[in-house]
């Protein structure tokens, strides 16, 4: 049993989600959960790191927040609650493990263990701080400002100061264009916060 759940949960629980729990592994890129399909888990993310996305109907994506070792899902959570169909995208970030908790248990487990109710409790309290976050820095900040914040967290979920990425890719998952990205990429470096390569961005 991965060692971080062992710090979460109780010796009980812990059993039940090794008994109950199925691995999932995924590949670095590899959609996970998509919008308008029913979600029947709670992923609990042993190893990597996931990226929440929301999803218009146009396809256009926007960044939401992360998952690393030892987080769950919020969002799938509260759809496990209410019975509703997924609205957002999660995509692998690396190449990742996930034990799946089917809903039926996740259920019965909250009323039955205090360490999962706490578990569930804490993530939605921790994941509406950070979607609260994301509407902020959508409303009140820059461009240049969303810019290094979602650089910053990326660098730390995967924990390198270089990140592999394509300007493309970053304006897709800021809603913005890639000229705009490009321009404020260069604009970084010439401050000296950024040092720009082919599909590579490193922190300074």
């Amino acid at each position: 049993m991965n060692n971080t759940l062992k710090n979460i949960f109780e010796p009980a629980l812990l059993q039940k989600i090794e008994e109950e729990g199925t691995l999932m592994q995924f590949k670095a890129g590899n959609i996970i959960m998509k919008p308008g399909k029913y979600v029947k888990m709670v992923p609990l993310l042993l190893k990597g790191s996931v990226k929440i996305l929301r999803e218009d109907t146009n396809g256009n994506e926007i960044f939401l927040y992360y998952l690393t070792e030892g987080q769950s899902c919020a969002s799938s959570m509260s759809i496990f609650f209410s019975e509703k169909q997924s609205n957002i995208k999660a995509i692998a970030e690396e190449d990742s493990d996930i034990l799946a908790i089917s809903t039926e248990h996740a259920m019965a487990w909250f009323n039955e263990y205090s360490s999962w109710r706490k578990f569930v409790m804490q993530t939605m309290e921790r994941r509406f701080d950070e979607l609260i976050q994301t509407v902020d820095t959508i409303a009140f900040s820059k461009t240049d400002e969303r810019l290094i914040n979602f650089l910053q967290k990326k660098a730390q979920t995967l924990q390198t100061k270089t990140i592999q990425i394509t300007h493309q890719e970053i304006a897709n998952e800021l809603s913005t264009s890639r000229e705009v990205i490009s321009r404020l990429l260069k604009q970084l470096e010439k401050k000296g916060k950024l040092k720009l390569s082919r599909n590579k961005i490193e922190l300074l």
